[in-house]
């Protein structure tokens, strides 16, 4: 059953094919047609145009003059958590900086929920997303740091995406507070080595994380993050790595050093931070934040900087119960476009094409691509930073 998406006023196709020789910088960036179509059949992008060149379909579908875009690639999320630290968020806005010591009260609750708990909160916190334009979501674990919730957190998330991390090395636990090398020692031995053993579906971890940060007494220093992710690399997984978010750190050299798919954050950079990602391209990804930074009081990445360096600059919204608890990327679109010097088409582009990017996916609307799109109760992609906070997007369902 093939059907005809049609009335299409503006479609974002992130393809340099249709942006070839296109005289506006965005409509080279996006790729963009106006006035198209899309055929979409058996879950597949069939055919993709103008509307005039329209060929026939089983099935037609007039979208009103609303534009389309790719499917939100939410490349950093943490979504299998129990508890609420809405609390934590007031004590903030009134001045309490943040450090990472909350997410110890995120790993109790996690902790003492069951599986049928998490999954369906992790389920309404997909299905919020899909509501908001999101197609791919990668999720982390982090909120368990024991070998067994770890596996537990893996596996839930595993039921909803393909794209999952394994962040043992989230923060160190309450209960190796004092034993910080034995708890290293553990997720770089038994917790790798579960994750890998047989009988597990795969590897319910794509990637492996580390929260380095040296400015944080709960976090992993640059020593520790290495240890680490070299152990991860060396057992034949992919990097990702929180780095630079709360001060100058290791974190970005390492990622780059190491080859990550992404080093997320970037808030604190030196110019040879910059200069590395730059050197980078092609492998490693700087995904930026900003919901963070909103919800944090704390500065901005400059985006405007990365990218005039050639650095690929993606963006997601770190959903999670202490810093960020939005799972809107129309939300963190508006925030790169207002705060962080990024055009709106940068904005776009970096949520979706260099997003999938850190994970290895091709997002553009072109044929024999999977048919996940987005459709903007609006005419043009500008209208997502335009009209910051108004639902206009969601995921297109057959």
């Amino acid at each position: 059953m093939s059907t005809l998406l049609t009335g299409i006023a503006e479609l974002v196709t992130n393809d340099p094919a249709w942006g070839e020789g296109q005289a506006d910088p965005a409509d080279r960036l996006l790729g963009i047609i106006r006035e198209a179509a899309v055929v979409v059949s058996g879950g597949v992008i069939a055919w993709v145009g103008r509307a005039a060149d329209a060929p026939d379909a089983d099935d037609r579908r007039d979208l009103g003059g609303r534009a389309v875009i790719p499917g939100f690639v939410d490349s950093h999320t943490h979504l299998v958590f129990a508890g609420d630290r809405s609390a934590e968020f007031a004590a903030r806005m009134t001045g309490t900086a943040y450090d990472g010591g909350g997410i110890a009260v995120s790993v109790a609750a996690t902790r003492a929920a069951t599986d049928d708990e998490l999954r369906t909160l992790v389920a309404g916190r997909v299905t919020e997303m899909r509501a908001q334009g999101t197609t791919t979501v990668e999720i982390k674990s982090g909120y368990g740091l024991t070998i067994e919730d770890e596996l537990r957190s893996l596996r839930i998330a595993r039921e909803l995406t393909p794209h999952t991390t394994f962040l043992g090395a989230h923060v160190v636990p309450p209960e190796y507070r004092d034993r910080r090398a034995d708890y290293v020692d553990l997720v770089t031995g038994p917790m790798l080595d579960a994750l890998l053993a047989d009988g597990l579906e795969a590897s319910p971890a794509a990637y492996v994380d580390v929260f380095c940060e040296p400015h944080s007494k709960h976090a992993f220093d640059g020593d520790e993050a290495r240890t680490i992710l070299t152990a991860a690399r060396d057992r034949g997984l992919a990097l990702r790595v929180h780095g630079n978010q709360l001060g100058h750190g290791p974190g970005v050299q390492l990622a780059c050093e190491l080859g990550a798919a992404s080093v997320d954050h970037c808030t604190y950079l030196t110019d040879d931070d910059v200069e590395a990602l730059a050197a980078a391209r092609g492998t490693t990804v700087a995904t930026l934040l900003p919901g963070v930074e909103f919800s944090t009081r704390s500065p901005y990445p400059d985006a405007r900087r990365l990218i005039e360096a050639g650095v690929d600059v993606a963006l997601a919204s770190d959903c999670n119960p202490g810093t960020c608890y939005s799972s809107s990327i129309p939300f963190v679109i508006a925030l790169a476009v207002r705060e962080m010097g990024m055009t709106p088409a940068e904005a776009l582009y970096a949520s979706t094409a260099a997003s999938g990017r850190s994970l290895a996916l091709d997002r553009r609307l072109a044929v024999g691509e999977p048919a996940e799109l987005g459709v903007v109760n609006g005419p043009s992609h500008l209208h997502l930073s335009y009209r910051a906070g108004v639902p206009l997007v969601r995921a297109y369902e057959p």
